[in-house]
């Protein structure tokens, strides 16, 4: 798993750093032999925009790049960026992420302190109106599986 943060700094963004990463895992796994397939996941602070509403309370909230800082004890790091588009833009930006793309599941990072109801209300604004557009369905099935390393 690979969060909105990475304690690496250089030209790229955060999703070059994270999609390298993951192929980079991905090739280490299979050079080692193991007889099960990997899963992958990044997470992204997303906030799709369905009505006025969500943008009162989110449209701020977006930052078009990534950010450099300090962390204590840590160094220099990336810090992802924070979508907060309408679902079709976020559609857009999501598939333009190489690391969203190349992962077997996203994690939605959402604000626990803003309560339940909010909450979720962004996961069903992602879960109706972007995760379809991916193919994604809910997995009521139990344990899924990585998808083959070619």
């Amino acid at each position: 798993m690979s969060s909105t943060l990475v304690s690496e700094t250089n030209a790229e963004p955060l999703s070059e750093i994270q999609a390298d990463q993951i192929s980079r895992y991905r090739a280490a796994w299979k050079t080692a032999g193991h007889a099960w397939t990997p899963r992958a996941s990044v997470s992204r602070s997303v906030f799709p925009i369905a009505d006025g509403a969500d943008m009162q309370m989110f449209g701020m909230q977006a930052s078009g790049s990534d950010q450099l800082g300090m962390l204590p004890d840590v160094g220099a790091s990336t810090f992802g960026r924070t979508f907060a588009p309408e679902p079709d833009k976020l559609i857009e930006q999501l598939k333009a992420d190489p690391a969203v793309m190349s992962a077997d599941a996203l994690l939605t990072i959402i604000p626990t302190g803003m309560g339940v109801d909010v909450n979720v209300k962004i996961l069903d604004n992602f879960a109706t109106h972007v995760a379809p557009a991916f193919g994604w369905q809910p997995n009521r099935e139990g344990p899924v599986t990585g998808y083959p390393i070619e």
